[in-house]
Order: C-alpha cells, then sequence, then structure tokens
C-alpha cells in the first residue's frame, strides 16, 4: 500500500508532519507491505537489498530515506 499525505495535521506534541521535519513544499507519505511472516519478509527484504536496481547509484530514491521511519509490526486485530 502507498498512500500520499492529504490530512496530515501539524500537531503540538508530536505528528507525522514533525517526525519526519516537513519542510515547505513536502507531502507526507505512507506505505507499507503485509507479509505472511517474519521469516518471509527477513528472506524478501534481502533479496530486495542484494538486486543491483536497489542500490542508490542505480536507482537513487526520490525522498530524503534519512526521514524515514520503518519498523515491524505483529497484528493484533484484524476485521
Amino acid at each position: 500500500m502507498q498512500c500520499w499525505g492529504d490530512d496530515v495535521p501539524d500537531g503540538k506534541v508530536t505528528s507525522f508532519p514533525m517526525a519526519v521535519k516537513l519542510e515547505e513544499g513536502e507531502t507526507v507519505s505512507a506505505g507499507w507491505l503485509i507479509w505472511p511472516d517474519k521469516a518471509t519478509r527477513d528472506a524478501g527484504m534481502a533479496k530486495m537489498m542484494e538486486d543491483p536496481r536497489m542500490q542508490p547509484d542505480v536507482n537513487p530514491m526520490g525522498f530524503d530515506g534519512q526521514r524515514m521511519i520503518f519498523g515491524g509490526f505483529k497484528n493484533i486485530l484484524e476485521p
């Protein structure tokens, strides 16, 4: 899933814009992948990082990767 910020207000204590140090003219985006399990995720990410097309000199990111927030989560509620 890949999403573009549509209603991402500034916060007083914390917010998406504050977390990524949003600058004038920028918009927060969010994305996520759902893997069937952690082992599959780890194998898939390792394979992706080994792919030469993923190297910054070959395919530069369209965003500042130093401001990217990432992590893994366990599902606790499903509709």
